[in-house]
């Protein structure tokens, strides 16, 4: 249950933070090693927002589950304390803070490093130009072209 919302959170998180730079990144012909560098960086620097958010959910989800069923209702009727139900959850956060405190002490400064190294190098590549075959083209100022055939092995 963890997995799938701590998954669905950072894809949420990561659409959003897609939507601050997509035109710097629509039009530029970046090659598709250099987005996927993108979005793993990114991802990386997400996980402390989505991990509480995915603990949140899971577990509403879990003992909301355990409610609808009266599995939590017969647990108390059986004398189990509400702590001892929770002690699982306890334990499981206390293991995840540990690893979520090593995590951003090493991994995430250098995620955030590269990662704006390449929006940097983004940010400056020049626009792509998409000149059409057989038709006059006139995008670039005081310049009228006109091709008749271009060649995809040289781009010329």
């Amino acid at each position: 249950m963890f997995v799938g919302t701590f998954f669905i959170c950072l894809f949420i998180f990561i659409m959003q933070f897609l939507w601050l730079y997509v035109d710097e990144l629509v039009g530029k012909g970046i090659p598709m090693d250099a987005l996927m560098k993108f979005f793993y960086f990114t991802a990386l620097t997400l996980v402390p927002k989505s991990l509480p958010l995915a603990v949140l959910l899971a577990a509403l989800i879990t003992f909301g589950n355990f409610g609808e069923r009266m599995e939590l209702t017969a647990m108390k009727a059986a004398g189990i304390p509400l702590l001892r139900i929770m002690k699982p959850l306890i334990l499981f956060c206390v293991g995840l803070g540990m690893v979520s405190f090593y995590f951003q002490n090493v991994t995430i400064p250098y995620a955030n490093l590269e990662l704006q190294r390449l929006l940097i190098s983004m940010k400056q590549k020049s626009p792509e130009l998409e000149i059409p075959e057989g038709a006059f083209y006139d995008g670039i100022d005081n310049y009228n072209l006109y091709v008749k055939r271009k060649d995809s092995n040289t781009g010329m």
